[in-house]
């Protein structure tokens, strides 16, 4: 059997005999020159991280252009370094998932060192302070979810671990932007070294989330005589500590079985997924797809890798915040969560499944070229139609990449302001378009509540995903009956008003008596889902 360590990746031919391409690189001495001059910091040590970022840093080091890996740290799932980093010497197989059944394999070596951000291992938080002093370190990057920058729960009250770090001040932080603060103090006082501190995760603005979160801790410090002025400002200022923004894309969906049976088929050992304390379901592999992108607004006071010449855009904030919304407001994600929400109560399992779904498709098309695109917002770098083209006609019908509508449907309300809201704004402001005019945006909006229910299409119960705000919204849909038209008595509007959840109040709009009239079409029984989807995907 082959074995993902350093050792056994020494047995070159059986690799490449099964077309696994291995790095070309002296992973040993990258190691050392990392462990004495580090570059990259990566908080968040998950599947997009290994399947993607520290692939980028992969190509750099296979093509002589960087002679440094990357430290991964978890502020997390500590489970997550010891089942999967440590007994495969922090390589990961890597997976790519073509569209048509072939995929392409190979090793990746970049991640230098897996760090626990555990402060009360000393240990541990001395190899993150070693690392941050450093001079040489040009960037710590983030991929820690939208959940993990906010400081507050949905009520707007600050988190009791929060509560905890502020009043106890940087020496034993647990929650992650209170790690960062910390670390960044222990850099000002090592010299008042410059950084750059990046979010690359999938959410709008998420320099601003992440520089507004750090800042908000060290305030709160400094109020209390942790840490000084001084330092306040030195963070502040963004010739010594940057924010950059970003816009990141690339799916890589957990784990699939289909996936770990082949490369054991292959002689590969130790490829089983695990689910860790923190129920995160991992494996030594990552599965992804192969279009992938990434654009970073080019502020790095301490210089930066050529990632460039990997294939990231980098750019000015206007382009990033361009290509982020175009992404996420048109061509990507609000086509996502309709599907999410369809699938789930017509009883699919597979992204791909979906899109062979005659009126699912039709939906798909029709969010995004009809409704979409006439206000999309071009970045210039990025084409939105062509765009568009590869999400619905490769990225979506791929069979192989194991995405499932359940995943996707997560923390749905979170994603509603921008994935919906954001096109119902600018069709309401626009002087050429009429809001009234959308129809499937509404038809999505009311599928989602349909979903709130909890019974499928079919009149069956089923799991309704993990968000937030799941038990208050459940709760004001309390009396409404999946089949009985007259038990809605009105529950969504105060919903339906909540600019929280929709970016505006869609009772001023006029679109609530739209999305009203559709949701009841879906409470007449079994069936009445696909039939008010296939009634307004024919005749709209």
């Amino acid at each position: 059997m082959l074995s993902l360590t350093l050792n056994g990746i020494g047995e070159t031919v059986k690799w490449e005999d099964n077309g696994i391409k291995l790095p070309c690189f002296d992973i040993e001495k990258m190691r050392k020159n990392t462990a004495e001059n580090p570059v990259w910091i990566h908080f968040g040590a998950g599947n997009i991280f290994r399947g993607f970022i520290a692939n980028l840093q992969q190509k750099l080091l296979d093509e002589g252009l960087a002679d440094t890996g990357i430290i991964a740290a978890d502020t997390f799932d500590f489970d997550m370094i010891e089942k999967i980093y440590v007994p495969f010497d922090n390589l990961v197989l890597n997976v790519g998932l073509k569209a048509d059944g072939n995929t392409d394999l190979s090793v990746i070596a970049s991640i230098a060192d897996a760090v626990k951000c555990d402060f009360s291992n000393a240990c541990q938080k001395e190899k993150l302070i070693k690392a941050v002093t450093n001079p040489s370190l040009q960037m710590i990057s983030f991929t820690i979810t939208e959940k993990g920058y906010s400081l507050r729960n949905m009520a707007g009250d600050l988190l009791p671990n929060v509560i905890k770090d502020m009043n106890e001040g940087p020496k034993n932080c647990t929650h992650a932007m209170s790690v960062t603060a910390a670390l960044l103090l222990e850099r000002f006082k090592a010299g008042k070294y410059p950084i750059a501190v990046c979010s690359m995760d999938n959410c709008s603005h998420n320099g601003e989330k992440l520089k507004s979160s750090v800042s908000e801790i060290i305030n709160a410090w400094a109020e209390k005589g942790f840490v000084t002025k001084e330092f306040a400002d030195y963070v502040s200022d963004e010739t010594k500590v940057s924010f950059p923004w970003s816009m990141i894309d690339k799916i890589t969906p957990r784990p699939a079985k289909a996936i770990e049976n082949m490369l054991h088929e292959k002689g590969i050992d130790g490829m089983k997924a695990v689910i860790t304390d923190k129920n995160t379901f991992i494996a030594p592999f990552v599965n992804a797809e192969i279009p992938e992108y990434l654009v970073i607004e080019d502020r790095f006071p301490n210089g930066r890798p050529a990632l460039e010449k990997a294939g990231v855009y980098f750019a000015d904030r206007d382009t990033v915040n361009n290509t982020e919304k175009m992404k996420v407001t048109t061509c990507l994600n609000p086509l996502h969560t309709a599907m999410a929400v369809f699938g789930c109560l017509l009883g699919y399992d597979h992204i791909a499944k979906e899109m062979k779904d005659e009126d699912i498709h039709k939906l798909v098309e029709n969010i995004g070229y009809r409704e979409g695109l006439p206000v999309v917002v071009n970045p210039g770098i990025i084409d939105p139609k062509k765009f568009i083209d590869e999400v619905v006609e490769e990225r979506l019908p791929n069979m192989f990449i194991p995405d499932m509508p359940q995943r996707i449907a997560t923390d749905t309300s979170m994603k509603i302001p921008i994935r919906f809201g954001e096109t119902i704004k600018s069709y309401k402001n626009a002087s050429d378009r009429d809001v009234n005019d959308l129809v499937f945006i509404p038809l999505a909006i009311a599928a989602w509540f349909r979903y709130l229910l909890g019974i499928d299409d079919e009149g069956s119960k089923m799991e309704v995903s993990s968000d937030p705000q799941l038990s208050d919204l459940q709760e004001k849909l309390e009396g409404i009956m999946y089949d009985d038209v007259s038990s809605y008595k009105g529950q969504l509007l105060p919903i339906l008003s909540n600019e929280a959840i929709f970016a505006s109040d869609l009772t001023e709009t006029g679109l609530s008596e739209k999305i009203e009239g559709m949701f009841k079409e879906m409470l007449a029984g079994k069936g009445s889902v696909r039939k008010a989807l296939h009634k307004y995907v024919t005749e709209y």
